[in-house]
């Protein structure tokens, strides 16, 4: 079974709809891998074994009677703990939220256990998902997965890790600013960032409304495809096969270029040198849509986080990290005219950004600036982790405030994602062409 849980989750869940796997045997060797973890308490928050394998259980009886699903049935996988889980604690990395326990799932877990997957464990993340880092010392952090001694990335830090040490098949997170995809990338996996509101954050622990999204850290493109379908509650996305040589992209060698660590920079360059030599079109952008965007960025996110939050984060303030409830607080020094005017002119630049890039199939940027940082400096130095952070979320938080969807790839260099964004709405597009951007970049490295 050692074998099988590497797998993607697709690979896995074709294994079981073939009757090679056994989902209860499957489900115990990963519950037998993470007792044997000596680092699994701080990836996990909570493992549901009995009802994991009761799931597990239902799951060989659909594949015994032939009545599977969806192409996932019977794969366990894990959640941030900012997803309520009926009768199961739900606290978002939080003090504020401890003890606290929903009722009911959220509406994408109902979606997922629907189509058969098994919800095995909650994952650690940072505080109310308000980091890039994934250092959280109220709860607990994550070691990264490929150098215990670094940063995870959050703020889905446990999600990923757990699915780099194939604790679990695949992850569910959520990205506010980056937080599926900087963990991610410095886990070496593929993270989707949805484009908001495609999914239903009905049951979902809130950062700000208006910004956050849901979406899959796994193994593959084909995982994320498959992990998009079922958290729609949809039947199987297709997607098409796409000749990269009839696409066009874009880099905009503007602010998500500046200030690259050398071993971004170089993997950027090698992997869209690849792709040049694949036939790939890339034309490359300069204009200041990118500088004038990011200059919002503290008068849009910081206002609407520390409003969904204040009266509890008041209440208790000595219960927060200092950087994290610094930058919450933030957010208490921009006026409302200020915030609407804001909002008006990000309306704007959104028209003019995809103006702009409307004749390309997808713009291209490395996902983060820098690899990841030493957990013991983020936290014997606040200055330098709110530094950090900042620059950690720089690239993702683009797509972000553009409201695009965007997918991160693995290179092979650790730590360096390859980032793809598409149009809004436009994540069919985007996984196909990542599909294809994929597989040249992990078969020619």
């Amino acid at each position: 079974m050692e074998n099988i849980i590497k797998l993607s989750a697709t690979q896995i869940g074709k294994e079981i709809n073939l009757g090679r796997v056994c989902p209860i045997e499957l489900t115990e060797a990963y519950l037998d891998k993470i007792n044997l973890c000596l680092s699994s308490k701080s990836i996990f928050t909570t493992v549901m074994t009995n009802h994991a394998l009761k799931q597990a259980h239902e799951a060989k009886l659909r594949v015994k009677n032939n009545t599977q699903v969806s192409l996932l049935d019977g794969i366990p996988i894990s959640w941030k703990d900012l997803f309520d889980t009926a009768r199961v604690s739900t606290e978002a990395g939080s003090a504020l939220l401890k003890g606290r326990v929903p009722t009911e799932d959220a509406l994408v877990v109902k979606n997922v256990t629907k189509a058969g997957v098994i919800s095995l464990a909650k994952t650690h993340m940072t505080e109310l998902a308000f980091s890039g880092l994934g250092v959280n010392p109220i709860t607990k952090t994550p070691e990264n997965s490929i150098n215990s001694i670094l940063a995870p990335g959050g703020s889905s830090s446990g999600a990923a890790v757990s699915v780099t040490l194939n604790l679990v098949a695949g992850s569910i997170g959520s990205d506010t600013g980056g937080s599926v995809r900087v963990p991610a990338a410095w886990n070496k996996l593929v993270g989707l960032k949805t484009t908001h509101s495609l999914l239903n954050l009905r049951g979902v622990v809130p950062l700000c409304p208006r910004f956050d999204t849901v979406g899959p850290i796994v193994k593959s493109v084909e995982d994320a495809t498959n992990f998009l379908s079922i958290l729609l509650g949809q039947q199987k996305i297709k997607l098409n096969d796409t000749a990269l040589t009839t696409k066009s992209f874009a880099v905009i060698e503007t602010t998500l270029l500046e200030n690259l660590d050398d071993e971004i920079s170089l993997s950027f360059e090698n992997s869209l040198d690849l792709l040049s030599k694949n036939g790939v079109k890339i034309t490359r952008l300069k204009s200041n849509i990118i500088s004038e965007v990011m200059d919002l960025s503290s008068l849009v996110f910081s206002p609407e986080a520390y409003g969904t939050w204040k009266d509890l984060i008041e209440q208790n303030p000595d219960k927060m990290h200092a950087p994290v409830l610094e930058r919450f607080r933030s957010g208490q020094s921009v006026s409302g005219p200020t915030y609407v005017r804001a909002w008006q002119k990000l309306e704007h630049l959104r028209e003019q950004y995809i103006n702009m890039v409307s004749q390309f199939d997808v713009t291209l940027a490395p996902t983060t600036a820098i690899t990841p940082p030493k957990i013991k400096h983020l936290l014997n130095n606040d200055a330098y982790f709110s530094e950090r952070n900042l620059l950690t979320l720089r690239n993702t938080r683009l797509a972000n405030l553009m409201g695009l969807p965007a997918l991160t790839l693995p290179t092979k260099t650790n730590f360096c994602g390859f980032m793809l964004m598409g149009k809004p709405f436009g994540e069919n597009t985007l996984l196909s062409i990542g599909k294809s951007v994929e597989t040249i970049l992990k078969y020619e490295s």
